[in-house]
């Protein structure tokens, strides 16, 4: 199961990404980094991992790799996310490991063509790399 879970996650990066690869270098990493809304996944994956399928939720999945042997990182991870307001919103990150995958969860909720700058800070001992991105949710 859990390989199908992480099947799917890379399956809606490669399909919400068509345009451009959400990747970002930072230093050593490569950071992967997705945010899509919640009715995309199923039933059953956001029963597993405790997240709500409500159309006004999105979900944001990060991955942390090493640049040189694309080996899963452990890192601590926060953020934040800011709409066109200016209001923020504190990201609650959960870690999942399957296998040899490491991925961070964060629920946020949101309005139809809501836009957000995100602010992900990644730590590792005394390493510490910043992500920012930008995304716009729709409801369906």
């Amino acid at each position: 199961m859990s390989r199908i879970i992480l099947a799917l996650l890379l399956g809606l990066t490669v399909s919400f990404s068509a345009a451009a690869e959400q990747k970002k270098q930072l230093g050593d990493w490569d950071v992967h980094y997705i945010a899509f809304p919640a009715p995309l996944l199923t039933a059953e994956v956001a029963q597993q991992y405790q997240l709500q399928r409500s159309k006004y939720n999105g979900i944001i999945n990060i991955s942390v790799l090493d640049k040189a042997s694309q080996k899963a990182q452990q890192v601590a991870i926060s953020g934040v996310a800011k709409d066109l307001q200016g209001r923020q919103r504190k990201l609650e990150f959960s870690q999942v490991t399957e296998g040899d995958a490491v991925y961070y969860l964060a629920q946020l909720p949101f309005r139809h063509e809501q836009r957000f700058s995100f602010t992900i800070s990644i730590i590792s001992g005394n390493r510490s790399e910043q992500l920012n991105f930008d995304q716009t949710f729709y409801v369906d």
